[in-house]
């Protein structure tokens, strides 16, 4: 299974999203957005596009607010992924978002606009960065493959 993974894209529409990323979008199963759309006519945009995994971040409408969770945690393939945004500094993000998930294979998040792709105790952390200028693949099948992509 292949995941699309944007965050923090500041968007009125998703017209707005770089062409790139767009078309990136068409060729997964699922898109996951760890938060910060601002607007709810770019969930609605990505929803149209592929089924859509998501969290609200901190520069949210009130409209995604009501509609999405701060954090989730949802099954791929058999393995669990955590999804949060994050929030506070970017120095040490990654080590704060996986203390916020037990008995995961993979925590999505985003917040920092730094692209990340590391294991910590066992677990991918993944942060695509800020979908202006990357986003991320994850592969999720025998083996987790996460992938940051310029755009």
């Amino acid at each position: 299974m292949k995941l699309g993974v944007i965050s923090d894209t500041h968007a009125r529409t998703i017209d707005e999203l770089p062409l790139t990323v767009r078309r990136a979008l068409t060729e997964v199963d699922i898109i996951v957005h760890a938060g910060d759309f601002t607007q709810k006519t770019v969930l609605d945009g990505l929803r149209a596009i592929k089924p859509v995994r998501a969290v609200r971040g901190n520069m949210d409408s009130g409209e995604i607010r009501k509609d999405l969770r701060e954090k989730e945690i949802f099954e791929v393939n058999g393995r669990r992924i955590g999804l949060i945004h994050g929030s506070g500094a970017p120095f040490g993000i990654a080590e704060r978002v996986r203390k916020q998930f037990e008995g995961v294979d993979i925590i999505i998040f985003g917040h920092s606009h730094e692209p990340c792709n590391r294991y910590i105790q066992g677990v991918l952390l993944f942060n695509p960065g800020q979908a202006k200028d990357s986003f991320g693949i994850i592969t999720v099948g025998d083996a987790i493959r996460g992938q940051i992509l310029r755009v």
